[in-house]
């Protein structure tokens, strides 16, 4: 296990990119993830024999419809955005197409003054936080985990449109496989390249408090949805659902959260 996420593995037991734990999680769908929080662990006993509980009696639990939330606009954090090129490991979760940031990447997001880094950013098809019950054709979000276990997500829609050169480069090297990496490729991926093309060192989002969207659905998680999409051609929708489609949670009640709004 490298030393990267040796650092920060009290928060991310549960994480769906960790693979080497010494007792694994118990196996987890997306058939009917209604019913995740009733998932059974018989290794332990009650109440920890329900690791996912949370995903049924969590009140800040995400995604949402964002047309349900009230807004307001008000005064806050700096969102910065500060990546670069990285040799990535390419990954698939069994459930999600995703990438693996190294263990010396630097790459982080700065909210305010704090800095949380990136460990990695995976994609949904469609979308998972949705406009009125309308889902974008897909979502990708980065991941950022502090040493002390915080946890941000900054989410952004992606539409379809003109080809995203670096979403092939995805597509062409993560294994078919569940829980198989390509760890060997020496290929460097920029994560800004699925960004928006707006000023990165002071972004235009939206932001509530929420969970993490897989089991087990931890919550204390900050979302940060950009403003603006991205695009990836037709062709490109149709090659990521060759490897999952659907991969995403129902939309979870708000429970009186507002959603802020930095402009």
């Amino acid at each position: 296990m490298n030393s990267k996420i040796l650092r920060i593995l009290p928060a991310l037991f549960f994480l769906f990119y960790v693979t080497n734990t010494t007792s694994a999680p118990p196996h987890w769908n997306y058939d009917d993830p209604a019913a995740w929080w009733a998932i059974v662990d018989p290794a332990h006993p009650a109440p920890l024999s329900y690791p996912y509980a949370e995903c049924g009696v969590g009140q800040h639990q995400s995604p949402v419809d964002l047309a349900a939330a009230k807004f307001s606009s008000k005064p806050l954090n700096q969102l910065a955005i500060i990546y670069g090129a990285d040799t990535v490991t390419f990954y698939n979760s069994g459930h999600a197409v995703q990438v693996n940031t190294s263990n010396d990447y630097s790459g982080v997001l700065k909210v305010g003054e704090e800095t949380l880094p990136l460990i990695q950013f995976h994609f949904h098809e469609p979308s998972e936080h949705v406009v009125g019950g309308r889902h974008f054709p897909a979502e990708v979000h980065f991941v950022h985990i502090n040493e002390d276990g915080r946890i941000a997500v900054v989410a952004v829609a992606i539409e379809l449109g003109e080809e995203n050169t670096a979403f092939q480069t995805v597509l062409d090297n993560t294994p078919v496989v569940g829980r198989e990496s390509n760890a060997d490729t020496g290929i460097q991926i920029d994560p800004v390249e699925f960004l928006p093309k707006q000023d990165h060192d002071n972004l235009e989002y939206y932001t509530l408090a929420g969970s993490l969207t897989t089991p087990p659905c931890r919550e204390g998680v900050q979302w940060y949805l950009l403003a603006d999409p991205i695009t990836i051609s037709e062709a490109q929708l149709e090659q990521f659902k060759g490897f999952y489609t659907n991969n995403v949670r129902f939309v979870q009640d708000l429970n009186g959260r507002s959603i802020l709004f930095n402009k």
